[in-house]
């Protein structure tokens, strides 16, 4: 008989017809004359009732029903009498696929999520990794959904590379040379000529610079893949490999720029609520109690559009006010996490997008303001129209702006911070030939992941994390 997916068999009703489920067993309890096996095969948070009479099935055959195995069930599908769940399956046959073995990692009981890490080949077959799985498809549909609906070309742009964007952080190298025997030039640097693209590459930590390329040809392009960068960072909001959505659209300004951040992000978010239903009361039930109501107020609320120099003001007065922060917070300093996260959940108490950064702690590439900015009666350095997303629980988001289309401009910048740009004369082409006014942003997918889920630690909200020392499985 033909397999029937268990979000399939959960919500039919007519009883009594014969169906075939598969997966794998979450539990098994009962008696002598009777067992109860949960079973799951993924597609939902939600297991199906096995009820399997002992008469009819060989006792060594139940007994190797543990959980963590695998089987098929065919039988009737009957209305159930316990909670929870509309139907369940009365037994006709059982056929075991794979046992399991008793030092199964995932056993019913209460691991940690430091030890889950340590079995994430294993962990996947848990309620939480399964509902953060199923929500991390259903995140990914909405992104390319919400740029396909409103004119966007999904752009490839390349995994290696031979320019650093923004510098952006420390890079992997991709290289075919014997490092056992490295070939040297005459000031003892590393000769990259007989390497297989002729130069040092490495795995790219943005798909930006390549993205600004297709904006200034297709108008608005996204890239959502992969990208890298090799900092020796053990938290809870760090990866080595993660996954960033970069939209890059020509003739936007800032203000269209901060409404395109609400805008997707909301619709990212009302997708999560309206498509994952089951694994989101899974979450706030075991996870995060509030998981449902923050998401609720997101998509119900107006972002605060808040400039820099206002921010540092309210964080300063907060100081005064006797509000203690671990960071200093004076203007042209880099706002820590916790300063981002009291103007989000303490002050105003919904996200913000804050915008003019000073320019000494932004990218080169950001658009600069003609005019300079006042705190406390003192004028400030310049600023750059610079964007971040700051949400609850996790602070920045989104980061974005507006870019310098002008290449004199873009060159001064350049030259001012002693960038090397002799791999990167292609992206100065742009503004050569046809310069256009353009910006974009770049959404971390881990970090959307970490808001939605409600899980408090990067790790988990992807399959297999990359951080430093561990690259297994």
């Amino acid at each position: 008989m033909k397999r029937t997916k268990i979000i399939d068999a959960l919500r039919r009703t007519d009883y009594g017809s014969d169906v075939t489920v598969m997966g794998w067993v979450r539990t098994k309890r009962g008696s002598k004359s009777v067992n109860f096996i949960a079973l799951n095969d993924g597609s939902t948070i939600k297991n199906i009732q096995i009820v399997a009479d002992a008469e009819k099935f060989d006792e060594e055959l139940l007994k190797q029903i543990t959980t963590g195995a695998c089987l098929s069930c065919t039988g009737k599908l009957v209305e159930s009498i316990g909670s929870g769940q509309a139907a369940e399956i009365q037994a006709d046959s059982i056929t075991l696929f794979g046992t399991c073995d008793s030092d199964y990692p995932m056993q019913k009981k209460g691991q940690s999520f430091e030890y889950m890490r340590q079995h994430a080949h294993m962990r996947l077959r848990t309620n939480t990794f399964g509902a953060v799985m199923r929500i991390r498809h259903n995140m990914a549909m909405a992104i390319h959904t919400y740029f396909h609906e409103h004119g966007y070309y999904y752009f490839h742009s390349p995994i290696i590379t031979a320019s650093d964007c923004e510098g952006a952080g420390q890079m992997f190298q991709v290289t075919t040379k014997n490092l056992y025997n490295l070939k040297k030039d005459d000031e003892g640097k590393i000769d990259y000529s007989d390497d297989f693209f002729g130069k040092q590459t490495s795995l790219t930590v943005s798909g930006q610079l390549e993205g600004e390329l297709g904006a200034t040809a297709l108008g608005a392009i996204y890239t959502f893949g992969p990208t890298f960068r090799a900092e020796n960072s053990n938290t809870p909001r760090h990866l080595a490999e993660f996954w960033m959505i970069e939209p890059e659209i020509a003739f936007i300004d800032l203000d269209d720029l901060m409404d395109l951040e609400e805008d997707f992000i909301k619709y990212c978010v009302r997708w999560a609520l309206d498509n994952c239903k089951d694994d989101l009361e899974f979450l706030n039930k075991m996870i995060d109690k509030g998981l449902l109501e923050r998401l609720q107020s997101v998509i119900n609320t107006d972002f605060v559009r808040l400039d820099y120099t206002e921010g540092i003001r309210i964080l300063q007065e907060a100081i005064k006010g006797g509000r203690k922060f671990e960071f200093p917070c004076n203007w042209g300093d880099d706002l820590a996490s916790e300063h981002e996260r009291y103007l989000v959940e303490e002050h105003f108490k919904k996200p913000v997008i804050m915008t003019h950064y000073p320019k000494k702690i932004k990218a080169f590439y950001m658009k600069i303001d003609e005019e300079l900015p006042e705190l406390n009666g003192q004028k400030q350095e310049q600023t750059v129209q610079g964007t971040d997303v700051l949400f609850p629980q996790i602070g920045e988001i989104i980061g974005g702006s507006v870019r310098e289309e002008n290449y004199d401009k873009l060159m001064g910048e350049i030259k001012e911070r002693n960038i090397p740009m002799k791999d990167m004369w292609w992206y100065l082409d742009t503004r050569r030939f046809g310069t256009c006014p353009h910006g974009g942003f770049g959404l971390g997918f881990e970090r959307l992941m970490l808001f939605v889920t409600g899980m408090q630690n990067i790790r988990d909200v992807i399959p297999f994390p990359r951080t430093p020392k561990t690259a297994e499985f």
